[in-house]
């Protein structure tokens, strides 16, 4: 039997330890089959800082979320046992260090995750781990922005680099990478044909709304196949208007609407873990990023669910 969030007609949302969508903490159950852990990292940012707050003000807005997904038909929390892991604290001031740091905590920790950042950055060491555990994942990366990029200011280690690095390190299946949501000024071509040398395909936010969701769903599950997947969601792949509180946004995004109907197109799929990254909260406004993407990690526990035992 499960134990699941606190009951919301005896305690009011509003009080009580803001643990993610008030679920227990890991050390109050016996096992946890999804693990929800934030990591307060935002030292591999290129633009505005502030991501470091992103996993409590996501745990903030969850309190609304209630234990029944209609869209996908499930009760996450009653399937599977679902927890808060907390947060892994990492060095603020050495990334290499804090990338080693989450590579391990995240090995550590025996569940599937679905992890809040933080920056971009955190994707690496959560491939590595995934990678450990499966071999080579298929993946799904929706953000406005490759992050396949080789260095910035001759840092291999970056929110800009992970995917790069994570291809030459061999963590990535590359017959199933697929970018969704990519949009905006590139320094020049040669940022797509590198990208395109990785393996990665590119469902640019403009595709989305010229090919629709059915057709755009039906062609990552394709690339996907069968395959282990891991799922990176960084927050500005929506517009501003639905993410404002991120450090990198871009106009011309998706909906939360479409980012959550392409989640749950991808039911059924392989999914071994997944981020949700570059909420800053200190650029948001009424917590409408915190909501997006609050919203965003519910459906990825809820895809675990339906995943798990099966």
């Amino acid at each position: 039997m499960t134990k699941g969030p606190v009951d919301s007609a005896r305690v009011p949302r509003f009080a009580g330890p803001a643990t993610f969508a008030r679920l227990p903490r890991i050390d109050e159950v016996e096992r946890a089959d999804v693990a929800v852990v934030g990591v307060p990292f935002d030292s591999g940012v290129s633009y505005r800082p502030g991501a470091r707050f992103g996993p409590a003000a996501v745990r903030e807005a969850s309190r609304l979320l209630r234990p029944y997904h209609p869209g996908l038909d499930v009760f996450p929390f009653e399937r599977v046992q679902v927890v808060d892991a907390g947060d892994i604290a990492v060095n603020p001031f050495r990334i290499e260090e804090a990338i080693e740091s989450i590579e391990e905590a995240a090995g550590a920790l025996d569940a599937r995750l679905v992890t809040i950042g933080g920056d971009h950055t955190i994707a690496l060491p959560l491939l590595r781990a995934a990678a450990r555990r499966h071999g080579p994942v298929a993946l799904l990366h929706f953000d406005a922005h490759l992050d396949t990029w080789d260095t910035y200011f001759d840092a291999a280690y970056t929110h800009g680099t992970p995917f790069r690095r994570a291809v030459e390190e061999g963590l990535l299946d590359t017959e199933a990478l697929g970018h969704v949501g990519i949009r905006g000024p590139l320094y020049g071509k040669k940022d797509l044909d590198d990208d395109r040398r990785l393996g990665f395909g590119l469902v640019t936010a403009a595709d989305v709304l010229r090919r629709g969701l059915d057709e755009v769903i039906e062609a990552l599950r394709q690339r996907i196949g069968d395959r282990p997947l891991y799922v990176s969601v960084d927050i500005d792949v929506l517009d501003p208007a639905h993410a404002p509180g991120t450090g990198t946004p871009e106009a011309g995004g998706l909906t939360s609407r479409e980012l959550l109907e392409i989640l749950r197109g991808l039911a059924g799929c392989r999914l071994i873990g997944a981020d949700v990254v570059e909420v800053a909260p200190a650029y948001d406004h009424a917590e409408i990023t915190s909501v997006a993407a609050s919203h965003v990690a519910y459906d990825l526990v809820s895809l675990l669910a339906l995943r798990e035992n099966t």
